[in-house]
């Protein structure tokens, strides 16, 4: 059975679809074919939900696409039904012959996935009432647990911690770097070595083999070092209640029966059952895959077998709560979680390799197929022309490990994970190799004001009461350029009063003086109450907290009930403007009652404007009172106290950091829940425009908007005003929808679906909160956005360097196929012997290509535009570059081989004239490769690669010992040459280098 379940959005529809829960088979069936049809542009089947989730062209009528499903499910069962029938005819068969003991293991072997998919559902804690839930724990909700509890449950349902995949071990990185390909070809030439009788040509193979290892070893080890550093950046923490008393743990001591206490933010550290929700809400979507928050009851459903989306009275374990606030007791720990079941079964997953090492190994593939065609060209030319078997076998095995470029993906791993270490450096936290060069295509950031573009330091400069405008500085009031008494005004103080009681802050007494623990928004109204001589402890024990009740996604307020005296209840509300205005029916002026007629609305309407229009963050303050047994929570009567206007001064820096993504050739959106002209006015002062006209949307009706208008003022708005989480969600998504590469950096709870969402997810580490940390991909230690100036460099520095160090290889070693090659098709014989080969694979390869990935940045790396995603690491362009860069090499090459052959004959020491230029010519085509349009004999302000150079003068020093040395050169089979002979090799292996940086343009990017 299929059915609609969401087709209010354009071009967008979701089914649920029975027997897709838990079934990976039938989810990439409907997958793939589903996407096969021209009108579907994605689809999405999740088998936690059972639900299909299908993008398509709005044109396109949903029926045919309801059509197409129901007969995709259909065959799949006919299919599944057919397969079962005919196993269960090979299963009676096989019953009737006596029953193995290797049945039986396979049995026992199946169980514990079994069980570990089973766990926790023996019991249907949705189905279940609050009190047998609390009954079962031995847990009082007011109370939360005993320590005597704590000790049974712990010992009864286990701790609160999840697997981890265990990092390779150092002897597992030693033996990898003995199973790929070019090992095993250097094995078969060393055995083919020993069955000759060659020991000493085995020796040398050996000792190539021990060298490279080693390399490869410590530079895999480096990069497994700093990727295990980038683990448990954040610690979870969660509040609970034990013995009566509020308390914040660290998550992994969290035991089933703790009570929960949920609000705005709280990370949910264990799966547990609610029993109490006002206006709750979750995000779930690491679980469900729907992006949009999951409303939350406390009521038992009568449903048994539902999926984890509709179990609307659970919080589950790694979700976020995004609104409202609620209770809950913890049901589930650890592995029996519906998070820790999946990690128990991909515990011993293997960790997938990056993007980049992918496309390299992809490059890699590809050649390493072209250069063994060419080996067994040079194979069979050898053994017509009479060269021995075992010979050319020996010479084409060498080839083949000299031809291919077996050092690509540790060469990509070791440069992303040293542009992880340098980025640390500069206070920025990477979580994972792939955002390292995400961030070099980056095109569009969206960034939160509150904290991200401000400092969070708020401090109130005016206040709108009693229809008077009043400002504020170190203390004073002063209204029409008189000072004010607060205990003078009725209505000022009552505003004061109300700020205080609608408030987290927490006041320590610190060096005299007192230091706030809060919002910055809420320390900003308590310090102003302070420094009107409220005495803050004397107002909170005059009104006693009875409930908060948090702002929600659709409730932009938050309110506090108190105890007024015997007979009443006193409501304190705090929140957006516009909505605390709507639900008051009064207001106070010189200390009397009158009602809000239109023209006082009109009046703070237009107070609220011009305080928003000064950048200021507005909120609207009012209060309630109400007979005991009266529900004041719900009125709508409400008496207005007026307006608090906030500063909060732009961070220093900043506006030189968005002109600095500006030249980057990045867009630069501004998206915060502040008002419009609080918005236009920073983002005026921020010259988001570019020079010209500020364009910016009001997000209060986003949610009915048709998604292609949405799409259409995503591409031309530089901000966004008065979003929620949703809406945030819903901008980044249609950025991305336009073909986008989207950074969001943010700091708050309502970043965190946004941040989870982008392509580079970036939070503020100092002043952020966890939300924002935890999903994020970078995390600025400093909260400064100038750091991710340096971290945008360093990840386009770094993906050039590694086309650096491929470009070097590419070039170098086809350049030794080509030398072989053609002269084995001119009749002259091989200039390279098999350990020559090995030879310059270890000279010119290894130390050259690594030290290229450790260049510096280019002068214009952020002048230049972000490269598109989806070009390839080696374009057409490339490879044409490489081609002729490696010809050069080789004509040189052969030129001097051929010097040798005229003046010595066919022999070693012709052969020697090939060897020495070919690795000198290599090695000096290190330096080359440092830019591919600046050349080297050109100035261009960088300093010098310091590790480049010693590796091409160590080489170049190694080399120089290899005609020196009589051991090394026997080894080699090289032989003496003259003073002349030298100048000659000194010529052929300068002139490619000469050639290919006069082939320069002198102008960076201008072949980008």
């Amino acid at each position: 059975m299929i059915r609609e379940i969401h087709n209010t959005i354009k071009g967008r529809v979701r089914f649920k679809v029975e027997g897709l829960y838990r079934s990976q088979n039938l989810k990439q069936t409907i997958e793939i074919q589903l996407s096969e049809f021209n009108f579907v542009n994605r689809v999405a089947a999740n088998v936690l939900t059972g639900n299909t989730l299908v993008l398509f062209d709005p044109a396109c009528n949903r029926r045919l696409i309801l059509s197409a499903l129901k007969k995709i499910v259909a065959t799949y069962f006919v299919e599944k039904r057919r397969r079962s029938e005919k196993q269960d005819l090979n299963e009676t068969s096989r019953n009737r012959a006596p029953s193995s003991k290797k049945t039986n293991s396979g049995r026992k072997k199946d169980r514990p996935v079994n069980e570990v998919l089973d766990r926790g559902q023996s019991l249907r804690w949705w189905q279940m009432r609050r009190k047998e839930i609390t009954d079962l724990f031995g847990v009082c909700p007011e109370a939360g647990l005993s320590d005597q509890s704590i000790r049974a449950n712990l010992i009864k349902y286990g701790s609160n911690v999840f697997p981890e995949p265990a990092s390779r071990s150092k002897l597992e990185i030693f033996f990898d770097q003995f199973t790929s390909v070019p090992v095993a070809l250097l094995g078969v030439a060393a055995g083919l070595s020993v069955l000759t009788g060659g020991f000493l040509d085995a020796a040398i193979i050996s000792a190539v083999i021990s060298i490279n290892g080693a390399i490869g070893f410590v530079t895999e080890n480096e990069a497994e070092r700093t990727i295990s550093s980038l683990k448990n950046l954040v610690r979870p923490t969660a509040e609970i209640v034990r013995g009566s008393v509020k308390q914040i743990v660290s998550a992994d001591q969290i035991v089933c029966g703790d009570i929960l206490t949920l609000k705005p933010g709280s990370y949910v550290a264990a799966d547990a059952r609610l029993i109490e929700t006002l206006h709750l809400s979750a995000d779930e979507s690491i679980l469900t895959g729907e992006s949009l928050p999951s409303s939350k009851i406390a009521s038992s459903l009568s449903d048994g077998a539902i999926p984890i989306a509709e179990r609307q009275n659970m919080v589950f374990a790694g979700t976020r709560i995004t609104g409202g606030q609620g209770r809950a007791v913890v049901v589930a720990v650890g592995t029996s979680t519906e998070v820790g079941k999946i990690q128990t079964l991909v515990s011993e997953a293997e960790q997938p390799t990056t993007p980049i090492e992918r496309q390299l190994t992809v490059v890699g593939n590809q050649l390493t197929a072209v250069s063994g065609v060419v080996c067994v060209i040079i194979f069979f030319i050898g053994l017509i022309r009479g060269s021995g078997l075992i010979q050319m076998l020996k010479m084409g095995v060498s080839l083949a490990v000299a031809a291919l470029p077996e050092g690509l993906p540790a060469v990509a791993t070791t440069t992303l994970a040293l542009g992880v270490r340098s980025m640390k450096r500069h206070g920025v936290l990477v979580r994972n190799l792939d955002a390292v060069c995400t961030l070099g295509s980056v095109q569009t950031i969206c960034f939160d004001k509150t904290g991200t573009v401000t400092l969070n330091h708020m401090t109130v400069t005016q206040l709108f009461t009693g229809m008077k405008f009043i400002n504020t500085k170190d203390g004073m009031f002063v209204t029409e350029s008189k000072s004010l008494n607060p205990y003078e005004s009725d209505e000022l103080i009552r505003l004061l009063h109300v700020c205080i009681l609608c408030s987290e802050t927490q006041i320590e007494p610190y060096n005299g003086g007192f230091k706030l623990h809060g919002s910055a928004t809420e320390n900003a109204l308590v310090s102003l109450a302070i420094s009107a001589g409220v005495n803050v402890e004397a107002v909170r024990n005059q009104f006693p907290i009875i409930e908060k009740n948090y702002r929600a996604e659709n409730q932009l307020f938050m309110s506090s009930l108190h105890e007024a005296n015997d007979s009443e209840k006193l409501l304190a509300v705090k929140g957006s403007p516009y909505e605390v205005l709507d639900k008051c029916s009064h207001f106070i002026k010189d200390g009397v009652l009158h009602d809000l007629t239109d023209e006082s609305r009109n009046e703070i309407d237009l107070a609220n404007e011009k305080m928003a229009g000064l950048a200021l963050r507005v909120l609207g303050v009012a209060c309630a009172y109400s007979r005991n047994g009266d529900s004041v929570i719900n009125c709508s009567n409400w008496t207005w106290l007026g307006l608090a206007g906030m500063e909060d001064p732009v961070r220093e820096g900043v506006k030189e950091s968005i002109e600095a993504f500006h030249r980057a050739g990045l867009d630069t959106v501004m998206i915060t829940g502040d008002q419009g002209p609080t918005a236009y006015a920073v983002g005026k002062e921020l010259d988001l425009g570019r020079g010209g006209a500020l364009e910016i949307v009001d997000s209060m009706h986003l949610e009915t908007t048709d998604p292609a208008v949405i799409k259409a003022l995503c591409s031309k708005a530089h901000v966004f005003s008065r979003v929620s989480p949703s809406d945030k969600l819903q901008i980044v998504q249609a950025l991305q929808s336009s073909g986008k590469i989207v950074a969001v950096a943010g700091d708050g709870i309502n970043d965190g679906p946004a941040l989870k969402a982008a392509d580079i997810g970036i939070a503020m580490g100092a002043t952020g909160t966890d939300v924002a940390r935890e999903v994020a991909d970078i995390v600025l230690e400093n909260d400064d956005l100038e750091t991710l100036i340096v971290a945008l460099s360093d990840g386009r520095t770094t993906y050039n360097n590694i086309r650096k160090s491929l470009h070097y290889l590419l070039a170098t070693n086809f350049s030794e196929i080509i030398v072989m090659l053609f002269s084995s098709l001119l009749g002259l014989g091989y200039p390279l012997n098999a350990i020559q080969l090995l030879w310059i694979n270890l000279i010119s390869d290894v130390f050259p290509g690594l030290a290229l990935a450790l260049d510096r940045p280019e002068p214009d790396v952020l002048a230049r535009p972000p490269r598109h995603p989806d070009e390839p690491i080696v374009t057409n362009e490339d490879f044409k570059q490489i081609a002729v860069e490696a010809n050069i090499l080789s004509i040189s090459s052969l030129s001097a081989y051929g010097y040798g052959v005229a003046k010595y004959g066919l022999g070693p020491t012709a052969g020697v004239f090939a060897f020495q230029s070919l690795t000198i010519s290599q090695i000096l085509h290190a330096l080359s490769c440092r830019s591919k349009d600046i050349s080297i004999f050109t100035d261009d302000g960088r300093p010098p690669n310091k590790y480049l150079n010693v590796a091409v003068f160590g080489s170049l020093a190694l080399q120089f010992l290899t005609q020196m040395v009589p051991s090394l050169r026997g080894l080699l089979g090289l032989t003496p040459i003259t003073v002349g002979d030298m100048l000659v090799i000194g010529a052929a292996s300068t002139l490619p280098l000469l050639i290919n940086e006069t082939r320069k343009t002198g102008s960076e990017g201008q072949q980008k």
